[in-house]
């Protein structure tokens, strides 16, 4: 839609010549970030997470998501791609600005708010980036390297702390490996941890880009891992998983799931 330029991905035409409506997808996690002219007049403010954390108020945080989320209806943004959950580990990491904290359950509690507001207004979010991606250099391809009891206690504890407080109706998996599974391929973290153990219903999606390094995600073990959207997404992931199916390596009901939950998180919040 003219009115959502500039954002960052949604349904395509071929979606939308078999009756999907458009379902976009814009920026955050400081307001709205939408750039529809060169003075820069479709984006919307707000204090940065770090700021908001600070204010212990979760009334407050939630308000403040209800004012994001009508800006986002207003745009006919159907998903919000925050907030943003990862912990303040490195004083170098150029998204910290976007992280809430450095303590898992204040930044738990606060994503929880801004959830419950931003959705309240019928528009979803992507809690991100799910997870372990707390620092800058080797962003794309890192190995995040941690224990069981300190990626549970420490860097998923806010991800738990949102999904059952405030159901999101979306999470955006990182880039980074963990353990040397990239986050997008593991089905421990897309399946296992969050829908069988914490109980999330929503849609995972890929961040952007995941499966264009030679090296990167594999497009089709995302989907056989329960991350249901690749985000851009392109030609040579769809040939990716077609051949996997061809192969057998992935089976068509992992693909019916993905396909069955992105297409009822458009229902519910189509623009």
């Amino acid at each position: 839609p003219e009115s959502a330029a500039g954002a960052a991905g949604g349904i395509g035409q071929t979606m939308s010549n078999r009756g999907v409506n458009f379902s976009v997808m814009a920026d955050g996690p400081a307001g709205l970030r939408l750039t529809m002219d060169e003075d820069d007049a479709g984006n919307t403010y707000f204090p940065i997470g770090t700021m908001q954390a600070c204010t212990w108020n979760e009334t407050l945080i939630e308000q403040t998501g209800a004012e994001i989320g009508k800006e986002a209806k207003y745009n006919q943004v159907s998903v919000w791609l925050a907030p943003a959950l990862n912990i303040h580990r490195d004083p170098l990491c150029g998204r910290n600005f976007e992280y809430y904290s450095e303590d898992p359950v204040l930044a738990g509690k606060i994503g929880a708010a801004m959830t419950k507001g931003v959705q309240s207004a019928g528009v979803s979010v992507s809690a991100k980036h799910f997870a372990a991606n707390n620092q800058e250099y080797s962003r794309s391809g890192g190995d995040s390297i941690v224990t069981e009891r300190a990626l549970r206690e420490i860097y998923l504890r806010g991800f738990e702390i949102a999904v059952k407080r405030s159901a999101p109706a979306a999470i955006m998996t990182a880039y980074n490996r963990i353990n040397g599974v990239y986050a997008a391929n593991s089905k421990d973290l897309c399946t296992t941890i969050a829908r069988e153990e914490w109980g999330f219903e929503g849609v995972i999606m890929s961040d952007w880009n995941t499966t264009v390094p030679e090296d990167g995600s594999i497009p089709w073990k995302c989907t056989a891992a329960g991350n249901d959207i690749i985000m851009p997404g392109n030609l040579k992931d769809e040939e990716n998983i077609r051949r996997a199916l061809e192969r057998g390596d992935l089976i068509e009901e992992d693909v019916r799931s993905c396909a069955g939950r992105v297409l009822r998180l458009i229902e519910k919040y189509e623009p």
